[in-house]
């Protein structure tokens, strides 16, 4: 756990600057909540908080479950979007270079490998795609223990290449459904509350959607966070629960994105309680159970857009209050300094 010890020399830091006493609302946390992270981490008290090389780590896989017609896609297009991100033409790519962001996919499981070449793609397959969750389990124990080390593994070699700020982001035809389910398994939240329309699915889908999660979860009786993840997990999910572990203990902050990152770190932190104080919750989404487990996980979101579309980008849309918390806590002089006098 971060120590408190610096926190009353962080919160005069902040309250001495120019402005009424708190007058910068959840910038303000935000400030101090890195000036925490940086000041445990340094063992001393920091007035400069470090933050110039963020990073974005899009995790993809394929779900057994999307054989159900439970999305708006056949699972092809993981692989397609993978390919898409790799030439730099999706959403997140636009976001990424707009806020110079760096940009990485892990392959984590797709139906199929893709075959472009890129200095942007990392392989950590643990299979292709998961099995159907409705039926059988989603992986074996084996598998989840590899996908949770390849997750670490990641940010472990983020970190190396200087990484300061992870965000992490999703692509997984299905995925949505593997969220709901972990969702339900492991909170007293009801199915029919935590699944949701995805990126659209019309509302036939939506009821065999809620029946095939219903039909997943009357399975097994055990809740563990290991056998639930195991059970109902996606690949690209375990390797986010490993990676929100790792940041954790290399004290990395985390900007966290929408509803299946957010499921992910519900998960990590039931694991390990103190992967919470390293992260940063950067919107809330428009699936309706994303408010659910920010209010698990005690989170003020920093914006509301309405978005639903994943792949890290309302986390990146969400940097530049970051930094604009940064540059603040950094470069906003004091009352003395300035020489005003309230």
């Amino acid at each position: 756990m971060l120590s408190n010890q610096f926190d009353p020399q962080i919160q005069n830091h902040i309250d001495q600057k120019t402005k009424p006493l708190g007058a910068l609302g959840e910038l303000e946390n935000v400030a101090a909540q890195l000036a925490k992270i940086q000041s445990h981490s340094s063992g001393q008290f920091v007035n400069k908080i470090a933050l110039s090389n963020p990073k974005v780590v899009v995790f993809a896989g394929d779900h057994g479950i999307a054989e159900q017609g439970v999305s708006i896609a056949p699972s092809a297009v993981t692989q397609q979007m993978v390919t898409n991100f790799l030439a730099g033409g999706a959403a997140i790519n636009c976001f990424c270079r707009v806020n110079n962001i760096d940009f990485q996919v892990v392959d984590c499981g797709m139906l199929a490998a893709t075959d472009t070449p890129s200095s942007q793609l990392i392989l950590s397959r643990l299979g292709c795609g998961t099995e159907d969750f409705s039926t059988q389990p989603s992986m074996s124990p084996s598998q989840l223990a590899q996908g949770l080390e390849g997750g670490r593994t990641v940010v472990s070699q983020c970190v190396a290449d200087g990484a300061d700020l992870l965000i992490f982001g999703e692509m997984g035809i299905g995925n949505t459904s593997s969220a709901s389910a972990l969702l339900s398994a492991l909170t007293d939240l009801s199915v029919a509350e935590s699944v949701g329309l995805g990126t659209g699915i019309n509302p036939e889908q939506l009821v065999r959607k809620t029946a095939l999660v219903e039909q997943a979860l009357s399975r097994f009786d055990e809740r563990d966070v290991m056998t639930v993840l195991a059970q109902l997990g996606g690949f690209e999910i375990v390797h986010m629960v490993g990676a929100f572990l790792q940041a954790s203990e290399q004290q990395v902050p985390v900007l966290v994105d929408g509803f299946i990152v957010s499921v992910a770190a519900l998960a990590a932190c039931k694991l390990e309680p103190a992967v919470r104080e390293y992260l940063i919750f950067s919107h809330v989404s428009n699936e309706g159970a994303h408010r659910f487990v920010l209010d698990e996980l005690n989170a003020s979101p920093l914006l509301d857009l309405s978005m639903r579309l994943g792949e890290g980008t309302g986390a990146a849309l969400a940097l530049p209050l970051i930094r604009c918390a940064v540059e603040f806590y950094n470069e906003m002089v004091s009352f003395e300094s300035a020489g005003v006098t309230v």
